[in-house]
């Protein structure tokens, strides 16, 4: 049973898709949360949905390349709430896709920003709250585009890859003190995301049936999962959706 209840959680990129649906899904088991996004429209009115189904939540504009601002979104969870117990770092992007040849530098190092440094500051303005009461989840969106290589995709790829050894070196350094850093790759989902990828027409993703993507809705419910004493077995790595022991023990159909 996953039981959140009295924890304060950030979420990052929570207007859509993943982070919408893990804002809901913490909430929907006890979570107090903060979602972040950079424009805040989404994020209000989603903000109030839970607030009317008994949750509590509340919006802050945060463009997670802008370290200040991450740390005031961090800030305000810990004013609202007392502290925070959950950082699920999932703001991130893959457009502009293209092939390296015809890439935009200005572009590509705007997803390094945003897909890369954005985690790195979600979990620089965390950690220093986290070790002060020796506790902590932090859950790291991935991609198995951090252990491959796509074309057309060398900045999302090279995004995820350094995700990834975010999660190990963040392991490395806070696991003996009490704070658990985990990722997740969740294999494709029906997001936006999936519509721009469709639309680009370049490698084998692109050619998905949108058939095969999974609901957002259980990316959500991994999520929290993953901030219960299940996340202890993938500390310091990628906890993947793709396998069917894990789609079990969450309680996916």
């Amino acid at each position: 049973m996953v039981d959140l209840t009295g924890q304060a959680a950030l979420v990052t990129g929570a207007s859509r898709g993943i982070g919408e649906a893990a804002a809901r899904s913490l909430a929907k088991y006890g979570a107090k949360v903060v979602l972040a996004a950079r424009s805040g429209g989404d994020i209000d009115r989603i903000a109030r949905e839970i607030g009317a189904s008994g949750g509590e939540a509340i919006a802050v504009e945060c463009d997670v390349a802008d370290y200040a601002a991450v740390d005031e979104a961090v800030r305000s969870c810990v004013d609202a709430f007392g502290g925070i117990d959950i950082l699920v770092n999932n703001a991130g992007v893959i457009e502009p896709i293209s092939r390296i040849e015809t890439s935009d530098p200005a572009a590509w190092d705007k997803v390094i920003d945003i897909n890369v440094k954005g985690v790195y500051h979600g979990i620089r303005a965390a950690v220093p709250h986290m070790l002060k009461k020796g506790s902590g989840t932090i859950v790291n969106i991935s991609s198995g585009a951090a252990a491959g290589a796509l074309e057309g995709w060398s900045h999302y790829c090279s995004s995820k890859a350094a995700a990834l050894s975010l999660t190990r070196c963040a392991d490395k350094e806070f696991a003996d003190r009490g704070l658990r850093v985990v990722g997740l790759s969740p294999g494709t989902v029906a997001t936006r995301m999936q519509v721009d990828i469709k639309a680009s027409g370049i490698n084998p993703v692109s050619q998905l049936n949108p058939s095969v993507h999974i609901p957002p809705e259980w990316v959500g419910e991994t999520i929290c999962w993953l901030c219960t004493d299940a996340g202890d077995t993938y500390r310091g790595v990628d906890c993947s959706l793709r396998d069917e022991d894990v789609r079990k023990a969450v309680g996916l159909v």
